[in-house]
């Protein structure tokens, strides 16, 4: 009997990688962090529009701010003094359920409305599932936002999806549950964890590594909120996660 255990996702062989397949060095130059994102997640290489969608993806959930848990836990063991990847672990670490979690959340619940659905109208599957979660105590993930009535990032996802042709049934079941809502009186819009979810379950991804999209997306703010602790804070300070003041650049344009 064998004692070796088998991978598929890259062949290393002397002055040669192979990712899924593909020479690294054809890669590099050619190919999109996007693309390669989606490569090595899935095992196939997308198109470019696709490969843009996932590099948008990616670049929606960078950073947002210096008060999610993953910000404050990262810049919390920094002002310890520890190192920068111990810092960032910490920040990755604090991904879970209720932190960047919302995306596997709301694909499972996505998938649960299609299911009842059965090739009916997806509005009436979302009205009752909605009433049965409510009854359940369970909450609706991706949709509403602490600080956004209308979440930007989700407005431009969406444009970048139906150029992509990745529209599918995820995409139309998000939309039902926003219109749930507002029928209902309640203005609680997709925001971008229920834009990502649609996008990634009709792209075909598992809920399961949807967590770790976000988790790729997020770690260079954390890397970038790590350096910013070490280099201008006093060590050992007591975070406040309200009382801070933005002082970067103004807001500017890409052709700038």
């Amino acid at each position: 009997m064998s004692d070796t255990w088998n991978t598929a996702i890259t062949e290393i062989n002397p002055n040669s990688v192979r990712v899924r397949g593909y020479d690294i060095a054809e890669l590099m130059g050619n190919c999109s962090f996007g693309q390669m994102v989606y490569l090595i997640l899935r095992g196939d290489m997308p198109n470019e529009a696709i490969g843009k969608l996932m590099e948008a993806i990616i670049v929606s959930s960078i950073d947002h701010g210096a008060t999610p848990p993953s910000v404050l836990a990262a810049r919390t063991v920094a002002s310890t003094g520890a190192s920068l990847s111990a810092s960032v672990a910490a920040g990755i670490m604090s991904i879970n359920k209720h932190h960047g979690g919302a995306i596997t959340n709301c694909a499972n619940q996505l998938g649960k409305i299609i299911a009842k659905a059965d090739g009916g109208n997806l509005h009436t599957a979302a009205e009752s599932m909605l009433a049965e979660w409510k009854l359940s105590g369970e909450r609706m993930s991706g949709f509403g936002h602490r600080i956004h009535s209308q979440d930007p990032r989700t407005t431009r996802l969406m444009e970048l999806a139906k150029e992509a042709g990745a529209c599918g049934k995820h995409i139309e079941a998000a939309h039902a549950v926003a219109q749930c809502f507002a029928d209902a009186g309640r203005e609680l819009p997709i925001n971008v964890d229920g834009a990502i979810a649609a996008l990634l379950a009709d792209l075909g991804f598992e809920p399961e590594i949807m967590n770790g999209l976000f988790m790729i997306a997020r770690t260079p703010g954390l890397v970038a909120h790590v350096r910013e602790e070490q280099t201008r804070m006093k060590p050992m300070r007591k975070i406040d996660p309200v009382n801070h003041t933005y002082d970067g650049p103004s807001p500017r344009n890409l052709s700038q």
